[in-house]
């Protein structure tokens, strides 16, 4: 152990400070005599060197080996050799790794019972290695790289108990021997690209607890008696290709049942829904027919079977008045009738979706009992009636959509009692009346529509923290549009189409500061629009009077005016055109184009920042020649070399002494959003990041602390962000190669951050903006410190703050804080359909991502959805655009549990080509 400590050179196993290695950090000894070693656990220790291993087989009391969380990229051949000799040997984990290369053999290691190597890259196919081990009842081999088939041959003894192969590229069949390991307890096989029925071997597996066979190519039926086994607690085979369900005679024992994602048609059998047990059930995304059954289990907390094809009305029974369900999902199917108003007695739920039916009638009164309610969804119904006076008693809401429906009547002053209310859509019904005066009291909304309704008069505060979008269209409002507009700062989109507003547009418009859309048309207004910064869209269209500023018809002189007065002021003007002309010209010349052309505090060059701490963070010799702090600080001095400005960060570019240019991001250290409060925290975290090493990724090269900012130096990227190039005037330069050589890079980047880490890096803010190019071809996931350095809780409870960009943020995300990876993947879906149509997250107040599913339910209409510029190139383009339009879909899906991991995202991607 002492030879061992002066190779690992670790803090914590110090022998000039402690000599008892019983007392060293990870060593547990046989207690209370302490003379012998029984485990050693070195997990996350940062090793890299392996080359000491084979020291510790000389510990021949060794019980338990951990080395996870380490990065260590291969394992000497003498540390099996040596440690297989160790009888007693029962656990050994080399898990998230960088391990490479095939699979070792196990000759030896009589007594292991348990190994993981889950997390790494290790490839190549699965034969007879393991065979030798006749103790073996756990074994962990997931998220690597393994090819080939299933292994069958899984130790001589056939004792194995877990066995998790997930997140690999194993296809064939699954091998029918795996049924003879009568001890199985977990089998998970997801992720992968397996074909073929399951084997009706599994049916003898009696003390089968988990079987987990998602995001496959399985299909067939499930085998007859496999729901059958007593001690099954998990069944999730989601996101395969079976067509039916077996017959099943008695009540189930299942907890969870996963089927989502699959090709099974005909009816739900009653007893499917019973089992005393049973708490969440998924069948969504199928072919179901018919009626939903009348009774589900007391137990269930989760039901889901929306997007099928189930009719008939809703059942009033216990169905709906379950004492435990908390999640009910039936949208996107044909279901007919009323609301039930039995609903209302179910005292948990806390999600009800029902959007996208048939369903008539009135909103039931009861259903204001459900006051732990939080995601009320009711939209595409033919819903009438107005909306409940009391709708303010659901004080819990975040999310209440009853759009596209028939009701009639007023926003009820109530609604502002919803103070939770994150998402209100009202959108397409018959709604008359005023706004109500309280619902700027709604202050986490974020977004708010109201558009296609008959509403008019006088348009009151609006909750100051809307940021995705406010839609007024197509209703009776007219006069000037209103000053109470003007304090919505962090609103992206803003829609007042189809209205009767006139006069001028207002000044205040051109300043909002996260405007990114404004909808103008078919109003009355005139006049000339005022300068709007330069990523603002604005469509004016349907104001005759209406030009915009480089359009607008010359003002012909009155009468009586002299001409000599005309001449001189015409003159006057032209000087001064000349002038503004001088300055814009030069100030452009200072800066990139693709700068967010906000307010310009001044060009004057302020005091150079005080360099509290500055450190450097890469090992590249070149970098650390290059980088001069003080010029840095320089730098960002000067407004003229902001290049880039983010919801979170600003970029500058400085140029060293050396003619070398890098990106120093500003971080305001002030600001209550940034855990910066604490300088050896956020040292602790960026120097964490420094060590990453990816292509794909912007890893911070330094960074400098003042009084109140930390600055990150970053490789210069001289094409600027995807989005630039993508919606500039750059587009016609990114073919599909470009495209398809991006969205690889991305997702590696992805992968990267994601996978196979102790401490996932999930990004706050993904789009096309956090994305910049080295070149064409060459993409780098940037802001990746954000999850390390900002603090959620900070956010006054508003998700303004942290939520991402609009048209990026996941559906889930309008009522859970958690920034997830399948969020993640969710935004890079959005990326990938950016690449693939061409156009912008959000166009004309519509996200990407809704339109394209809205598109995609029909296979003729895919073709429409693509950027015919570039699919027409050739019929292999075409294709492989389809194949990568697929990918897509998958990451948007509605639910986060249907996306597939990065992991599995970039292995679709590659296998495109």
């Amino acid at each position: 152990m002492i030879t061992v400590s002066h190779q690992l050179a670790n803090s914590s196993w110090n022998v000039e400070k402690e000599q008892n290695p019983c007392l060293w950090e990870g060593v547990t000894c046989n207690a209370p005599h302490n003379d012998s070693i029984l485990s050693l656990s070195l997990s996350g220790f940062g090793l890299s060197n392996s080359s000491f291993l084979p020291l510790l087989c000389q510990i021949n009391s060794l019980q338990s080996l951990d080395f996870s969380s380490n990065l260590f990229n291969s394992i000497p051949v003498e540390f099996f050799n040596t440690c297989g000799e160790i009888d007693g040997l029962k656990s050994l984990n080399f898990s998230k790794n960088k391990l490479v290369g095939s699979l070792p053999t196990f000759q030896k290691f009589v007594g292991l019972e348990s190994l993981d190597l889950s997390f790494n890259s290790l490839n190549g196919s699965i034969d007879s290695q393991l065979n030798g081990l006749s103790a073996l009842k756990s074994l962990n081999l997931s998220c690597n790289n393994f090819t080939g088939s299933v292994p069958s041959r899984l130790g001589k003894s056939r004792v194995l108990e877990q066995l998790e192969l997930s997140m690999n590229r194993f296809t064939g069949e699954i091998a029918s021997e795996i049924g003879e390991h009568g001890n199985l307890i977990k089998i998970d096989l997801s992720e992968n690209h397996l074909n073929g029925f399951i084997p009706e071997s599994f049916v003898n597996l009696t003390k089968l607890e988990t079987l987990i066979l998602s995001s496959n190519q399985l299909h067939g039926e499930i085998p007859a008696g496999l729901l059958g086994i007593t001690t099954l607690q998990r069944f999730s085979a989601n996101q395969n290709n079976f067509v039916g369900l077996p017959s099943i005679n008695t009540s189930i024992s299942l907890k969870i049942l996963d089927l989502s994602y699959n090709k099974i048609a005909g009816r739900i059998l009653p007893q499917l829904l019973l089992g005393s047990n049973l708490q969440t059930v998924d069948l969504s995304y199928n072919m179901l027919t018919g009626p939903i059954p009348v009774n589900i289990s007391s137990s269930l907390v989760r039901l889901r079977l929306g997007s099928n094809n189930l009719s008939g009305p809703i059942p009033s029974t216990s169905f709906v008045s379950s004492p435990n369900l908390t999640y009910l999902e039936l949208d996107n199917n044909s279901l007919t009738g009323t609301i039930p108003p039995q609903i209302g007695s179910n005292p948990k739920l806390a999600l009800l979706n029902l959007a996208q039916n048939k369903l008539n009638g009135t909103l039931p009164d009861e259903l204001l009992n459900l006051t732990q309610l939080e995601v009320l969804k009711l939209q595409l119904n033919k819903l009438s009636g107005e909306i409940p006076n009391q709708i303010g008693r659901l004080n819990m809401l975040s999310v209440l959509n009853i759009s596209w429906n028939s009701l009639n009547g007023i926003i009820p002053p109530s609604i502002s009692n919803c103070g939770k209310l994150i998402n209100l859509n009202l959108q397409n019904n018959g709604l008359t009346g005023l706004i109500p005066d309280a619902i700027g009291n709604l202050k986490f909304l974020l977004e708010l529509r109201l558009g296609e309704n008959k509403l008019h008069g006088r348009i009151p505060d609006m909750p100051q923290k809307l940021q995705i979008s406010l839609n007024l269209s197509f209703n009776n409002f007219d006069g000037p549009i209103p000053k109470t507009l003007s304090e919505l700062n962090d609103l992206e989109v803003l829609d007042l189409s189809n209205n009767s507003f006139s006069g001028e547009v207002p000044e205040f418009l051109g300043t909002l500061s996260s405007l990114s859309q404004l909808v103008l048309s078919n109003n009355q207004l005139y006049g000339v629009l005022p300068q709007f910064k330069r990523n603002v869209s604005v469509y004016i269209d349907g104001n005759p009077q209406l030009h915009r500023p480089q359009d607008h018809p010359p003002v012909l002189s009155k009468k009586g005016k002299s001409v000599g007065v005309t001449i001189v002021i015409t003159f006057a003007a032209a000087v001064l055109a000349v002038v503004v002309v001088a300055i814009v010209f030069l100030l452009i010349s200072r800066r990139l184009s693709k700068v967010n052309e906000e307010q310009l505090q001044s060009l004057e060059v302020l005091s150079p920042p005080r360099v509290i701490q500055g450190n450097m963070l890469t090992a590249n010799g070149v970098h650390r020649s290059n980088i001069d702090f003080t010029k840095a600080m320089e730098a960002v001095a000067s407004p003229a070399n902001i290049v880039l400005k983010t919801r979170f960060s600003t970029y500058y570019k400085a140029m060293m002494p050396s003619g070398a240019s890098y990106y120093v991001k500003k971080l305001n250290w002030s600001d209550k959003i940034f855990q910066l409060g604490s300088p050896d925290k956020f040292e602790q975290e960026i120097e964490a990041l420094g060590k990453l090493s990816n292509s794909n990724i912007m890893i911070p090269l330094a960074y400098v602390l003042t009084v109140d900012s930390a600055y990150l130096f970053y490789e210069f990227s001289p094409k600027g962000t995807l989005y630039d190039i993508l919606h500039g005037s750059l587009k016609s330069s990114l073919d599909w190669a470009s495209r398809y050589s991006i969205a690889v890079g991305v997702a590696q980047g992805l992968a990267f951050l994601h996978g196979c880490t102790s401490s996932p890096i999930l990004l706050i803010d993904l789009s096309s903006r956090s994305i910049v190019l080295k070149s064409l071809k060459e993409p780098q996931v940037g802001d990746i410190e954000l999850c390390k350095v900002i603090d959620p809780s900070k956010s006054n409870g508003s998700l303004s703050t942290v939520a991402g960009s609009v048209g990026y943020i996941p559906p889930e995300y309008a009522y859970t804080m958690r920034v997830t990876m399948a969020g993640n993947v969710y935004s890079f879906g959005v990326v990938l359909l950016e690449l693939l149509t061409g156009k912008a997250a959000v166009s004309e107040g519509t996200e990407l991502a809704k339109w394209v599913l809205s598109n995609s339910v029909r296979p003729n209409k895919l073709d429409h959805i693509l950027d015919f510029s570039i699919s027409r190139t050739s019929l292999v383009v075409r294709n492989q655009m389809l194949a990568v339009l697929k990918v897509a879909l998958a990451c948007v899906s509605v639910t986060p549990e249907s996306r597939p991991k990065m992991k599995s995202v970039l292995r679709m991607i590659l296998n495109v080509r």
